[in-house]
């Protein structure tokens, strides 16, 4: 029987684990199992928002911005110091999210792996935020970015972006 490429992601083959550690900024993509439509529900949102926002402090990630798409989630981090694990980061996030997850709906949260990218010292940051941002926009979920209530940073007031 083939596999429905919509109830798994492939395995992403990985830069060597040193690339994923320190100070580095670095696009992250987490895709939910099946494609749900999760994260429509505030009290859902909130939840998750909580967890994300307790794990990068507990291991030392800024969250530049976050945005919770119906199906995924848009994350834009930066590790603080030499020994920021970008890597345990997700996989952390990923576990405390799907176990809370699986104990109150009983379903399998996210996908398995998720999609990154490191930025280059030439890529404008906020150029990504605002990527990011945009995104319900450019899925029609809003017409404006700031509209869109399951979009936020940690580290900056993102209304300034205005």
């Amino acid at each position: 029987m083939p596999l429905d490429p919509l109830k798994i992601l492939p395995k992403r083959p990985r830069l060597s684990n040193i690339c994923y550690r320190g100070q580095m900024q670095c696009s992250i993509t987490i895709t939910t199992y099946n494609k749900q439509q999760i994260f429509v529900n505030k009290n859902i949102y909130k939840q998750h928002c909580l967890i994300l926002k307790e794990t990068a402090k507990k291991y030392c990630f800024k969250i530049w911005v976050f945005c919770f798409m119906p199906d995924h989630l848009h994350l834009l981090v930066e590790g603080k110091d030499k020994n920021s694990d970008i890597q345990k980061f997700i996989k952390i996030f990923k576990q405390k999210t799907g176990f809370l997850y699986k104990q109150s709906i009983g379903k399998k949260l996210w996908c398995t792996s998720y999609y990154d990218h490191l930025l280059r010292k030439e890529e404008d940051v906020i150029s990504v935020v605002k990527y990011i941002l945009n995104n319900p926009v450019r899925a029609g979920l809003v017409k404006e970015w700031y509209e869109y209530p399951f979009s936020g940073s940690f580290e900056m007031d993102i209304k300034e972006l205005l």
